[in-house]
């Protein structure tokens, strides 16, 4: 019985393979009938670059026969330039003359002309590669090319006057590019920037989805009560002196603000920093602003300390380690100079004689210090550990940071079980739309030219020389990231460091001025209140307790604080490069 069942079944599984093999036959001998009655064919191909050298993506190249209007052939250049016309062998004959036609929104149109030449050497060879234009495509100024730069400085200016939400001025900014773009090409196609799905190309998932994981991990140890734990031991370690109290909670807010970021640092270490300095009788601001501005500074120190070294990291594809190993020393050299700027500054608040905590607060924080979830604190460890071996060790593997992050993610929810729908809402959505729609109104200044030209305009400046681009990236930076969010303005600026890195020798291979871009938009965030996300975030929870931060109070300690803190960091990469 069981033989006969067998047998049955390997007959049905061959007949199965059978019926599977003729369905294939049938669906692809079409195909081969077609290909072999179009008989040869033949390709001609080339390589679109602009007048910096950088690839022109998107360009639509006709092929049409001397006299006609009829198109044997087209294609769309490739995100690498490169493009291919094929086409068949009754065209062959009549292709003398043949025109070759490139056109690109915002950039002029070229066209080539086959000669008997080009004919006879694609009929030899199978193929004809069309001669680089001498300079690249070149740019066209058009009305496109101001709207989309008005777009993008009224953006930056709503966003460093703060009349909307961050998160909604770039979301009309994006809007009404689009809506420039589809209605006001009607008028004229000069008024074209580009359309939605060109925009979607300027997005870097990987960025969204880096950011989106290591949240979801965040939000699993801040559960755990790890944070109020070591903020509660900060002071027992001070034993109530107020300076001392200043440099532990640092130092503890930049390594937190290199291993997690320096936003979720701040949210979660101001409230129990206001709970500790009432408590001591002090103004908490003497020891807020040192934290943030030790947050800001410290979190260069790895690719996920900052939003702004996730960007620079995902475009110049600089690895966990890398950030590590070039940044952490000058990180070092900017902590002890600012130390010593806040001790110098603060002295007269932090000097006081020594306060302890009243029985009834102790009772409280040390209350509110208790490791609430101990055994998912275990595990966020662990699986913690684990991530951070993958950043660093991962590039062998060509594992890039978003991976580690999200499969990290995935493992810590399935071990710990939490409640998915909380977990989810603990995403910052909000945060996670800003950089989506970030990467979108700067593309659309880049598709323009508006950053193209900026960058040429920088590299006549500095020429090649490695040290003068260096300097002026980091000083660029340290000062308009004071006057706009340091985010948008290292976004914008990526473009223009990549040109510069392959214009300047030595540059590409070592990517300082990545690290230029890096030290500059994080420390001269703590120029202004405005200067970066963390900033905002202290001030509003600070304000909420009664301690206003004002736009005053911050530029008056702040600014220096980001002229010596900058001042390390580019005598860093100085030495270091």
């Amino acid at each position: 019985m069981t033989k006969k069942f067998w047998d049955m079944k390997r007959r049905n599984i061959l007949w199965l393979c059978l019926l599977i093999g003729s369905i294939v036959t049938l669906l692809l001998l079409p195909r081969l009938g077609t290909a072999q009655d179009r008989g040869p064919v033949y390709v001609i191909d080339g390589d679109l670059q602009d007048s910096r050298g950088e690839p022109v993506e998107g360009a639509e190249i006709k092929l049409m026969l001397p006299g006609e209007e009829e198109t044997i052939a087209e294609a769309e250049s490739q995100k690498n330039g490169q493009f291919e016309l094929i086409f068949g062998e009754e065209h062959l004959r009549s292709l003398a003359g043949a025109t070759v036609a490139i056109e690109r929104p915002h950039f002029r149109s070229v066209t080539y002309i086959l000669t008997s030449e080009d004919v006879d050497d694609l009929q030899m060879d199978g193929f004809f590669v069309l001669p680089a234009q001498e300079g690249g495509l070149q740019r066209r100024i058009t009305p496109a090319f101001w709207i989309a730069g008005l777009i993008f400085i009224s953006v930056l200016l709503i966003i460093a006057t703060e009349r909307l939400h961050n998160v909604l001025a770039v979301m009309a900014g994006v809007a009404a590019v689009l809506f420039v773009s589809y209605f006001g090409r009607l008028l004229s196609p000069d008024l074209f920037i580009f359309n939605f799905e060109r925009a979607l190309d300027f997005i870097d998932w990987e960025v969204i989805f880096l950011v989106m994981g290591m949240m979801i991990v965040i939000a699993v140890i801040e559960r755990t009560g790890i944070f109020q734990w070591v903020a509660y031991q900060a002071y027992r370690i001070s034993r109530g002196r107020a300076w001392l109290l200043a440099l532990i909670l640092m130092i503890f807010t930049g390594i937190a603000s290199a291993m997690l970021d320096n936003v979720t640092t701040m949210l979660l270490m101001t409230p129990i920093t206001i709970q500790i300095a009432l408590g001591l009788n002090l103004n908490p601001l003497p020891l807020l602003l040192p934290q943030v501005w030790a947050s800001n500074v410290a979190g260069i120190s790895t690719l996920i300390g900052t939003p702004t070294n996730i960007l620079i990291g995902s475009y110049a594809d600089i690895s966990f380690s890398d950030f590590m190993i070039n940044l952490t020393p000058g990180v070092i050299m900017a902590m002890t100079v600012l130390i010593l700027y806040v001790l110098i500054v603060y002295w007269k608040d932090l000097k006081g004689p020594t306060a302890t905590l009243t029985p009834e607060l102790q009772a409280r924080l040390q209350e509110n210090a208790r490791i609430r979830q101990p055994e998912a604190l275990r595990k966020a460890l662990i699986i913690g550990a684990f991530m951070m071996l993958m950043f660093l060790f991962g590039e062998a593997l060509h594992l890039v940071p978003a991976v580690t992050a999200v499969v990290g993610a995935t493992a810590l929810l399935i071990w710990i079980r939490p409640n998915i729908e909380e977990m989810i809402e603990a995403v910052d959505w909000t945060t996670l739309v800003f950089f989506m729609m970030l990467f979108i109104m700067v593309g659309a200044i880049e598709e323009v030219g508006l950053i193209g030209g900026i960058a040429e305009l920088i590299g006549d400046l500095v020429g090649t020389n490695l040290t003068l681009a260096m300097i002026l990236i980091v000083w660029l930076g340290a000062i308009i990231s004071g006057l706009i969010d340091n985010i948008p303005f290292a976004a914008a600026m990526l473009p223009v460091v990549g040109y510069l890195s392959s214009q300047i020798p030595g540059a590409a291979e070592s990517k300082a001025l990545f690290y230029a871009l890096s030290v500059g938009a994080a420390f001269g965030g703590n120029g202004t209140l405005i200067g970066a996300s963390a900033n905002l975030v202290t001030a509003g929870i600070s304000e909420r307790a009664g301690f206003p931060i004002t736009y005053g109070t911050f530029l008056r300690r702040g600014f220096p604080a980001m002229i010596v803190t900058a001042a390390a960091g580019t005598v860093w990469l100085l030495i270091r490069f």
